[in-house]
């Protein structure tokens, strides 16, 4: 089922179906040309499994001595059987066409992939090697051999990759290509051919449903629920399949191959925005304007800037190509070839990234275990592939591809034909332990809720420079290098950057770096937490030092803002004396400011007293269920509460230090000024040595103009 979005396309339907049996209908005896003709019309349409079949009653209804022509119909029942991943029917189907001596080489060659795949070593090795004897130095062939050389060495000495296949994911048909969404991965989506799959015709190309796309949720504890279609326009009557998600999870990119009653089927990848829960109308992506090349297996880039897709379009290397082009907010830039590092004469397929960059994809053009098999490509500073096949259990002699991650560990879940006879891929959990560390952070408003908006600039000494996005969570996850120093910037639109520092330690275990970012709000009062005064005075307690010094910092990590520092009282007391109190107050947290090295410009102290009680965010309602959002902490509303418990909480909230921001164009212009005053005196100063000059010059006479 590797092949899917090139050749597993849905039927054409009894009109089609008619169409097809009209074209014969003129022959009214079932001799084998009849079969032949039959087969021939469903071939050029892609519908292999209706072809084999008409192929396969050809082949029995010809003669056995008719040798080159049963060599010609096992050679296209064998192609029909290969297109659908049918391995074993294959196999028997080109023995036939070489025992009959079809004359092209390539049966043989088929027959050793064949053999490859069915873990038949010694036999596909003595294939390979026969065809090398007729095609000298074919690539395919030498690979070939290389990995049947490596398989058993692998079986042998197994990594550490577990794997286990997840029944509830798996039907009684083909479930292939998982992707998880969601902050933690709490969303599975998988392609399937399983009944409940839209249309209620069976494909002429496999004999089973269309593909759609289903889904399945985890919950609190970890379960999975069994897999749904997906409830949208993407699915269709037609195959959809092979999704991947942009990395903020707002887009879909997925395969669907259409087909046209008169014409070969071409695989297109389309693309789905998301809606609150629900995915909209796809739109086709206009990758190229070749219209007879196919496009599938969409992956995009961790960072959001490549789609990278198979395709067969002229100028790559072998049959099926990785390739990428540029997304940005101007649209797709330039179709690339990733070359013949990740590349080769045979078929590279399911491209998928691991959030730490690593590309992996599968292909049955390097040596390997048979079928496709896994491998992983790093690029290094150069910008050169370096790939390495992920060996066994990762790999089997079956078809193995389609990886997902959870999360930054080397875990999540891929699919694998191994185990069915039938050749059915089915979907398959894998994980491998190693030390990895990461950072987690939270981007959230100061004494508020997460920021899904903000972004995250990372800097680290080795090199790194990194934009990060938050999830709708506001929590980011990122892996991180150990003896490194790194610098994370917390930003979003309309309030304070936050700055956190990390010296990243050598460790034998996987460990998770915490880091907060809570950012002020630019346009709202900001609470100073856990400033202490002493009773009935402004002096500041010892245990206020902690709050004032991150204000200090904050200060500093943003030099262009000026802020109001203001204190409040709650209304005991008399009026006059709350105020002065609480200027008094503000004066003293200025102060400390000051000595800490902040200019005393950017500073301005205002006691309000009790004239501003507090109104009630939803948050400070969550932490006091007997308050309700948009309330005001009035004298008359704490009065009629109910109990001095309450009564003396509301007055707790409205004793508090506040600022907020006035300007956020502090010295940005000093420099400015400093320049055209410079440039400025620079002016008047060589203004001033030409006219010294010109007064130095000697007086000339009149006719000392005129030399004639």
């Amino acid at each position: 089922m590797q092949n899917a979005p090139f050749h597993n396309n849905p039927s054409l339907g009894r009109l089609l179906r008619t169409a097809v049996l009209c074209c014969v209908a003129l022959i009214t005896a079932c001799n084998p040309e009849t079969y032949v003709k039959k087969g021939d019309a469903f071939y050029a349409i892609g519908e292999y499994f209706d072809a084999a079949a008409e192929y396969k009653k050809a082949f029995s209804r010809t003669a056995v001595k008719d040798k080159e022509k049963r060599g010609v119909r096992a050679w296209k029942m064998a192609e029909c059987y290969r297109h659908m991943n049918f391995s074993a029917k294959a196999m028997g189907a080109y023995q036939n066409a070489i025992r009959y001596k079809y004359p092209d080489s390539l049966a043989l060659l088929y027959l050793a992939q064949a053999q490859h795949k069915a873990g038949d070593y010694k036999k596909a090795m003595a294939s390979y090697q026969a065809f090398l004897e007729k095609e000298p130095g074919n690539l395919l062939a030498i690979n070939g051999i290389k990995g049947c050389e490596l398989a058993p060495q692998w079986k042998e000495s197994p990594t550490r990759y577990t794997v286990k296949k997840e029944p509830v994911f798996n039907g009684r048909r083909y479930d292939y290509s998982p992707a998880l969404l969601g902050d933690e991965g709490e969303q599975l989506f998988i392609t399937t051919t399983r009944p409940q799959a839209t249309g209620d015709e069976l494909s002429g190309i496999t004999g089973v449903k269309s593909a759609d796309i289903f889904f399945s949720q985890k919950d609190d504890k970890g379960k999975w629920s069994q897999p749904e279609a997906l409830e949208s326009e993407v699915n269709s009557i037609y195959d959809e399949g092979a999704c991947c998600f942009s990395p903020d999870g707002k887009t879909m990119y997925f395969t669907r191959c259409t087909h046209d009653p008169n014409y070969p089927r071409y695989a297109q990848i389309f693309s789905s925005a998301r809606s609150d829960a629900s995915w909209g109308k796809p739109e086709a992506v206009p990758i190229s304007r070749d219209t007879l090349s196919s496009y599938a297996h969409p992956a995009v880039s961790p960072d959001g800037m490549w789609l990278y897709f198979v395709s067969d379009m002229p100028g790559g290397v072998g049959g099926l190509d990785i390739w990428r082009i540029g997304l940005s907010e101007y649209g797709l830039g330039a179709v690339e070839n990733l070359g013949p590092v990740i590349n080769t004469p045979g078929d590279e397929m399911f491209p998928t990234f691991r959030p730490n960059g690593d590309l992996f994809f599968s292909s049955n053009g390097h040596p390997g275990m048979g079928g496709l098999d896994l491998f992983r490509a790093q690029c290094d500073s150069t910008k050169k592939w370096h790939i390495e096949n992920l060996q066994y259990p990762m790999n089997s002699p079956g078809d193995d591809f389609g990886m997902t991650f959870q999360g930054l560990h080397n875990q999540g879940f891929f699919c694998s034909s191994r185990g069915d006879a039938r050749g059915w891929d089915h979907i398959f959990s894998f994980y491998c332990p190693e030390v990895i560390q990461t950072v987690k952070g939270w981007v959230y408003e100061k004494d508020g809720y997460e920021l899904p908006e903000g972004l995250v600039y990372m800097v680290g000494n080795d090199g790194t420079y990194l934009k990060l996005s938050v999830k709708g969570d506001g929590s980011f996850t990122q892996q991180i290098q150990p003896n490194v120093e790194y610098v994370f910037l917390g930003t979003c639109k309309g309030y304070l950057n936050h700055k956190e520092e990390l010296c990243v330690d050598t460790t034998s275990e996987s460990q998770e770096y915490v880091l907060q970012f809570p950012l002020a709000n630019i346009h709202a009062p900001v609470l100073v937490r856990n400033v202490f005064y002493e009773f009935d005075s402004a002096e500041l307690t010892p245990n206020s030092t902690q709050a004032l010094d991150s204000l200090v910092t904050l200060l500093n990590e943003n030099p262009n803002i000026t802020i109001e520092l203001s204190s409040h009282c709650d209304f005991r007391g008399k009026d006059e004396y709350n105020q002065k109190l609480s200027q008094r107050r503000a004066e003293s947290v200025v102060n400390y400011l000051i000595t800490h090295g902040i200019a005393e410009d950017r500073l301005t102290p205002v006691g309000y007293g009790e004239s501003r009680p507090k109104a009630v965010t939803r948050k400070v309602a969550e932490q006091n269920p007997f308050l309700h959002e948009g309330d005001t902490l009035t004298e008359a509303f704490i009065n009629a509460l109910p109990n001095e418990e309450q009564k003396e909480a509301c007055h707790a909230l409205n004793r508090r230090t506040e600022f907020r921001v006035l300007r956020i164009t502090y010295g940005l212009f000093d420099q400015i000024k400093k320049d055209a005053k410079k440039e400025e005196e620079e002016q008047k100063k060589a203004a001033e040595e030409q006219e010294s000059e010109q007064e130095e010059q000697p007086a000339v006479a009149d006719d000392d103009y005129f030399f004639f």
